[in-house]
């Protein structure tokens, strides 16, 4: 690192001129070798734009020597379907182009095997629009019958990753980027920071089951302290978040190394001390008493829009819930729902690899529930799952998002190389790691302008694709704009590979289709233990 390279010139340097005077003058000429090397390390620390370069003179540059000799394949993320086969290639660079305001157009046409099973796309139109004909930058407005500060919200923003995770300077790039470029930042379940307030972008306040920033001394929600925090100007949504698709069902541990007087103080605990998030909430226990905390919630705010985030589990809870806001008349304004393939910086495999809905299974499910429930015009939906280019955002509001969530994206347009070094707290890019040298890489002023670039590219291709397939406005998405190749032969579309539900069709038993009939009769108001009734053959 940098506080190494600069002992190891200073070293060199002197002792090549002792050696030189002492020993032999010969030793001087390796001067022309060190000074020149000293001088390039230098520049390297000084410039601003590669963060692996900041924090790693000299050597840092074959990464990017490394990147250009590589094979392009290593370019792409491979999405696979739900049994590993590959079925999307997502270009990694496309997001660096995007972020660094490079041209992001590629030769020679497709990158896609299109006749591998699982291709999806869209098809355009012949009387596509003229794409200055439409909005540059959609808006959804958030906030249902019960609130009062209804917030305009970006067709994409910043998904939750908290402080501690990510570094102090990561944050504040992340919510300067927003703040640039009027979309939110989502600030996961840490709290939130005073990095999170530096320059003033919108956020969302996420509260998980730790009850960060509004926790009591026994580890519960503390009312006072959250209608006390929830007052900050930028403070625009709150999510509650009963779980996340990389890890559902599953707490967390902040060790007590780890558990600084900085971060101790945002998130409400004792410093030096191990802080545990449980699996589950303590401050509800029926579907009933949910809403009844999200009302509690949005009257403390001020009326502002709350919501909660899950990972699909048992269908039987959700519907529940559903039913739970059928018969109280409560409703959250928004829902997010993430994959269960959805990124963290540290998991066990099992439950990053097996447990948790698929992102899209999940999403369709929660739109057709809704719409059964006869309870979508009261809720906006929000979706988190590997977004990271305009197509994505197509695909996320054909199953039916009204509003999409981006963290691998978002990372990337910081400069994150995907060392999978998160859990290690040795970033080499400074985004994931509180170590202070390696922070200090990552330069607030030049990256919170990438991120801000990426989300306007990327907005602006997701404006183009509505033009091209000659829609209007993005509510006229529909599930049967998306094609899916499930054989060599055979092409379906999203509305039969993902059949949606008549409006109201789950508000009575006998209008509840044959295969949703067993998830909803063991769905209840009251409890969320009740199992579906097991046939014994």
């Amino acid at each position: 690192m940098r506080k190494d390279f600069i002992v190891f010139v200073i070293f060199s340097l002197v002792g090549t001129c002792l050696l030189g005077y002492f020993v032999h003058p010969l030793w001087h000429r390796l001067l022309f070798l060190l000074v020149p090397l000293a001088i390039m390390g230098i520049y390297d620390m000084l410039q601003y734009k590669h963060a692996i370069m900041r924090n790693f003179p000299i050597l840092g540059r074959g990464r990017y020597i490394m990147e250009e000799l590589r094979p392009k394949l290593y370019q792409y993320f491979i999405e696979s379907d739900t049994n590993g086969r590959p079925i999307n290639r997502i270009n990694r660079s496309l997001v660096y182009q995007r972020a660094k305001g490079q041209v992001d157009t590629t030769p020679f046409g497709t990158q896609m095997e299109v006749y591998d099973e699982g291709y999806e796309w869209m098809n355009h139109s012949i009387a596509s629009l003229d794409t200055h004909s439409l909005m540059a930058d959609p808006r959804v407005l958030i906030g249902g019958p019960a609130c009062k500060q209804p917030y305009s919200a970006s067709i994409y923003n910043v998904s939750a990753m908290s402080f501690g995770s990510l570094s102090s300077a990561a944050v504040e790039a992340l919510n300067g980027g927003a703040q640039i470029g009027g979309f939110a930042h989502n600030t996961g379940e840490g709290g939130v920071s005073t990095y999170h307030e530096t320059f003033q972008g919108d956020l969302i306040w996420q509260i998980g089951t730790g009850y960060f920033g509004c926790r009591n001394q026994a580890g519960g929600f503390d009312a006072e302290k959250f209608a006390q925090r929830v007052s900050t100007p930028n403070i625009k949504m709150v999510e509650l978040k009963l779980s996340q698709g990389a890890k559902p069902g599953h707490g967390g541990i902040l060790p007590a190394s780890k558990n600084t007087p900085e971060i101790a103080k945002i998130r409400g605990v004792e410093p030096g001390t191990i802080v545990l998030s449980p699996p589950f909430h303590t401050a509800f226990t029926t579907p009933i008493e949910l809403l009844e905390l999200l009302q509690k919630m949005r009257d403390l705010s001020g009326g502002k829009p709350v919501g909660f985030k899950l990972c699909i589990g048992q269908p039987s809870e959700f519907m529940g819930i559903c039913k739970a806001m059928v018969a109280t008349g409560i409703y959250p304004d928004f829902i997010t729902v993430d994959g269960g393939e959805g990124g963290t910086g540290a998991a066990p495999p099992e439950f990053s690899n097996a447990v948790g809905m698929p992102f899209k299974e999940g999403l369709a499910f929660v739109a057709d529930t809704l719409c059964g429930f006869d309870l979508k015009q009261h809720i906006k939906i929000l979706a988190s799952g590997k977004i990271l280019s305009g197509f994505d955002i197509v695909r996320a509001l054909a199953l039916g998002a009204d509003a999409t969530y981006s963290a691998r994206a978002m990372m990337l347009a910081l400069g994150c190389i995907q060392a999978l070094e998160c859990n290690k707290n040795t970033c080499p890019t400074g985004v994931a790691t509180q170590d202070p040298e390696l922070v200090a890489g990552l330069v607030v002023s030049d990256k919170k302008q990438r991120v801000a670039n990426f989300h306007r590219e990327t907005v602006h291709s997701f404006v183009e694709l509505l033009a091209a397939a000659g829609l209007h406005d993005p509510t006229e998405i529909t599930r049967w704009h998306i094609y899916r190749r499930t054989s060599l032969n055979e092409v379906r579309r999203y509305s039969v590979v993902f059949p949606g539900l008549e409006k109201g069709a789950l508000l009575q038993e006998a209008t509840v289709p044959p295969n949703w009939l067993e998830e909803w009769q063991a769905a209840h108001a009251d409890t969320f233990s009740a199992a579906p009734k097991v046939v014994v053959m």
